[in-house]
């Protein structure tokens, strides 16, 4: 069974920083783990639909952002710890949004969130201006 749980969460002011951590365990239905898994974060703001932010490969070799949060955050991957960041910077109030983390067990690295398998419950992130 897989298990993934962020952490990071929290309140930050404009401008300010944060790092998010997803860690996984278990194995997927295929019998894989995480080091095998591509990685994404997603995040829904309150009235909004769940929107992707950041996806990594299993190798770290691919990487895509959102067009909004490019070159204010950084997805990175520890296999070793079976550990995924979202660094955050220059945080903005539209960033404010619960944000989660998600594995995608497919041969390819996608933006789309009806691509992946598991989910995380989720962390808040709360910009005040």
């Amino acid at each position: 069974q897989v298990q993934l749980v962020e952490s990071g969460g929290g309140l930050v002011q404009a401008g300010g920083s944060l790092r998010l951590s997803c860690a996984a365990s278990g194995r997927s239905s295929s019998g894989r783990t995480s080091s095998s898994w591509s990685m994404g974060w997603f995040r829904q703001a309150p009235g909004k639909e769940r929107e992707f932010v950041a996806a990594i490969s299993w190798s770290g070799g691919s990487i895509y952002y959102a067009d909004s949060v490019k070159g204010r955050f950084t997805i990175s991957r520890d296999n070793g710890k079976k550990t995924v960041y979202l660094q955050m910077n220059s945080l903005k109030p539209e960033d404010t949004a619960v944000y989660y983390c998600a594995a995608d067990q497919g041969a390819f690295t996608t933006t789309r969130a009806s691509m992946y398998d598991y989910w995380g419950q989720g962390t808040q992130v709360t910009v005040s201006s």
